[in-house]
């Protein structure tokens, strides 16, 4: 037995006649074995990567048995991933509440009303709650988007806070 001139196939030239030489063959095999939806063509391009990026610890008379391997290897995680889909897409979204109707009526109903008081504050006092309670700002930045001190903000918060506890009963802070 001859022997070889190179220990891996790292030769640019080399790994280009290997991909000549077996690149098809590999193709046409996955896909006799898969079949043509799970795209037999990408896990051969992937095989070669994977074989280039260790091309040190491929000797060049074990190269088709490592590509072979690598690539039936990622069509058979493929066939997994493709099994896991259809498992989930045979689940059906829960189209359900643990919410009683009553609940959601009393649930509209106080948001109606919370949007009637909320509506009825003073503009400064709505601005400055809405600011802090819905967009989240802290009072220091609130201060300095409308222009006064942190002591007003708070007031103004604090103002809408109670018309809102004394307008609506089921109100509480958090």
């Amino acid at each position: 037995m001859p022997k070889e001139l190179y220990q891996n196939i790292c030769d640019k030239v080399r790994f280009s006649k290997l991909y000549e030489k077996y690149a098809q063959g590999l193709s046409d095999l996955l896909y006799y074995k898969y079949g043509a939806h799970l795209n037999t063509s990408d896990k051969v391009q992937d095989a070669f990567i994977k074989m280039w990026e260790n091309c040190q610890k491929v000797l060049p008379e074990t190269a088709k048995s490592y590509l072979y391997t690598v690539a039936n290897n990622m069509m058979l995680n493929e066939v997994k991933h493709q099994k896991v889909v259809l498992n989930y897409t045979k689940v059906k979204p829960k189209d359900y509440t643990n919410e009683t109707p009553e609940f959601l009526m009393r649930k509209e109903q106080f948001l109606e009303c919370y949007e009637k008081v909320l509506s009825s504050l003073k503009p400064e006092q709505r601005e400055a709650f809405v600011l802090s309670k819905i967009e989240g700002k802290t009072h220091k930045e609130i201060a300095e988007m409308i222009g006064v001190t942190k002591k007003v903000v708070e007031h103004r918060i604090y103002a809408a806070f109670a018309t809102l506890t004394e307008k609506l009963e089921d109100f509480k802070l958090k």
